[in-house]
């Protein structure tokens, strides 16, 4: 056991190899960067990070709005944007342009053509498979934290914004030095930044969602899961890649209507992910009643987002930021226990490690509950009072 503080169960706190991976992330995002400096003006590369920079806070809320069930350890979803934003781009980068050289030298075409066919076939292998590297090792190192096949979506979104932003201060500053200079750069910062911002999200959540199963597997079907998934991303990605540059405005439109299929698509993923969540709450915690850690009310306020919402705001109303913080680790905590159980029923967890987990998840509760606030005796109907 980590600690005798029973919150390591949350997983939350960086190790030492999660800090010298952040480093390396961050030298690989300066070397990305120092080339796209010397690829154009000081100033213009202020511009156009500051418009790749622009969209991320919104970018990562509605990600991150997924992810309220259960969140994940804010520096493992660090480290994913990072990976994507650093070593992903800089790697895919290279070898983008030795591709893109290689065409160009053996095969007699135009730069124009050269470049559309290293986009549509040459890109995509690359760019998902370095994206797809970090959530391999998520399932290698962190597998205990792939609860479910929204927790893939969430990881492979996160690496996804970070090479986007990344990759689009390569392009809005390729569109300044470009002869349509400002008209350029609007035209690509709508196409980019406007109309497809969640674009590498998407292909590699078709990995993140393979993972994620394989967490749950054991035996041929993790492998399988992972080559389908992994093939998947590069075709949506060539698919995508390719429409644009060969179709134009009518094969934009089409590759634009895939994607909104696949959001859509993986929107549902995530609400029936979120029922079996609320299905192992009311299955695993009612047989706590005893302890007087769980009660009706609690496990009813549990099984919706809004009501969980209710507590923490009734929570802070009475008691503060002490009170929110008690609170949502009571709410964390508890749905952390279903899916404990979950691991143990899959025989994902062994015996030991399941009541390690149990008994620091209960302390964790019971930590919780006894730092909620004494609200005043009329707290009317609507209020939440812990049992």
């Amino acid at each position: 056991m980590p600690s005798h503080d029973p919150r390591w169960v949350f997983k939350d706190r960086p190790s030492s190899a999660l800090i010298i991976g952040l480093v390396l992330t961050g030298i690989c995002t300066l070397v990305s960067f120092s080339f796209d400096v010397l690829n154009g003006e000081p100033v213009q590369f202020f511009i156009a990070l500051t418009l790749a920079l622009a969209p991320v806070p919104l970018l990562l809320a509605a990600v991150l709005a997924l992810d309220r069930m259960e969140p994940e350890p804010r520096s493992n979803l660090v480290f994913a944007f990072a990976w994507g934003a650093g070593v992903a781009v800089l790697v895919a980068g290279v070898v983008n342009s030795l591709n893109l050289h290689y065409i160009m030298d053996t095969v007699n075409l135009s730069e124009a053509s050269a470049r559309n066919i290293a986009a549509t076939f040459g890109a995509p292998v690359v760019e998902e498979t370095m994206k797809g590297l970090v959530l391999l090792g998520l399932l290698r190192f962190r597998r205990f934290e792939l609860d479910g096949l929204t927790d893939g979506i969430i990881y492979a979104s996160m690496v996804g914004l970070g090479f986007a932003m990344s990759e689009n201060v390569s392009y809005y500053l390729a569109a300044l030095n470009s002869e349509a200079g400002g008209v350029g750069l609007a035209v690509t910062v709508v196409l980019r930044g406007i109309l497809s911002p969640f674009a590498h999200p998407l292909f590699t959540s078709m990995i993140g969602v393979a993972v994620a199963f394989a967490a749950q597997r054991e035996g041929p079907q993790r492998t399988f899961s992972i080559l389908a998934g992994w093939s998947g991303a590069m075709i949506l990605h060539g698919l995508w890649n390719g429409l644009v540059s060969y179709g134009g405005f009518p094969g934009l439109a089409v590759a634009y209507l895939v994607l909104m299929a696949v959001l859509v698509v993986l929107i549902g993923v995530v609400i029936r992910d979120r029922r079996r969540i609320v299905a192992l709450i009311q299955r695993y915690l009612p047989p706590y009643e005893p302890t007087k850690l769980v009660t009706a009310e609690d496990i009813h306020m549990l099984v919706t987002l809004p009501r969980r919402r209710h507590a923490r705001q009734w929570a802070r109303m009475y008691g503060g930021k002490k009170g929110l913080r008690a609170m949502s680790d009571y709410q964390l905590a508890a749905t952390e226990l279903g899916l404990l159980h979950e691991r143990a029923a899959r025989r994902m967890v062994d015996e030991q490690t399941f009541h390690e987990e149990q008994r620091a998840l209960l302390e964790c509760m019971s930590s919780a509950r006894a730092e909620f606030p004494e609200p005043p005796a009329q707290i009317g109907t609507a209020g939440y009072a812990p049992g």
